[in-house]
């Protein structure tokens, strides 16, 4: 296990106020009252570690299939409907939610490889991840994959813990499956919108891998 380049100042950050945060309760207070520095430094290196957790890249060996699409993130599966598509596509499309928690891995991979044909960052809301409004209201960026002529859309979305959605892709790329798409900081949703006549293979609860999980074929 690995920790991603998105943690590295993060967890720059977090050692300095760690150290200076203890030596401060060691010089001051630790002398009268032991038990309150002890305190101090067992919930700041619980803290700390926390951090840096949220930051691991794990070792994994990716799944690469033509026909499938691959979980974009880890997570649960909270939502798998039909829906109206609001963003890039006029027609009706298969929504399925993952919902990230702050103790997922939070890497985003490419579902499929291809061509990104869109590529839009939207401001808005931090609603809770799990509020249907969510996928339309919340601060949240899009991703349109086509491959042989066929489009998935994914989106990338903020919630009230996570302030901060990173994409390393533009229109006209050619990207791999299971590569690195982005990256969202402390937990959120990644929604797919898939084609009508797409197999799903994962139900309402699955805890998909990212990069791994064969959500749906095509």
């Amino acid at each position: 296990m690995t920790i991603h380049k998105e943690g590295y100042k993060t967890i720059a950050i977090s050692t300095i106020l760690f150290g200076v945060i203890n030596l401060l309760s060691f010089y001051f207070i630790s002398s009268s009252v032991p038990i309150i520095s002890w305190i101090i430094f067992i919930g700041t290196l619980g803290l700390l570690v926390f951090i840096i957790s949220f930051f691991r890249l794990p070792k994994r060996e990716n799944t690469i299939q033509d026909d499938a699409i691959i979980a974009p993130a880890d997570g649960k599966v909270v939502t798998i409907e039909e829906v109206q598509a609001d963003e890039y596509f006029t027609d009706r499309r298969i929504q399925v939610s993952i919902f990230m928690s702050p103790l997922n891995v939070h890497v985003n991979r490419n579902p499929v490889s291809g061509e990104i044909a869109y590529s839009q960052y939207h401001k808005g809301k931090y609603l809770v991840a799990w509020h249907p409004k969510s996928s339309t209201e919340n601060e949240r960026h899009s991703v349109v994959y086509r491959k042989d002529g066929k489009e998935i859309l994914v989106k990338q979305i903020a919630g009230a813990v996570a302030k901060r959605i990173v994409n390393y892709l533009q229109p006209g790329q050619q990207v791999k499956q299971a590569e690195e798409m982005g990256f969202i900081k402390f937990g959120s949703r990644v929604d797919l919108l898939l084609p009508l006549d797409a197999k799903i293979h994962v139900k309402i609860g699955d805890k998909p891998l990212g990069g791994v999980t064969v959500i749906a074929t095509w």
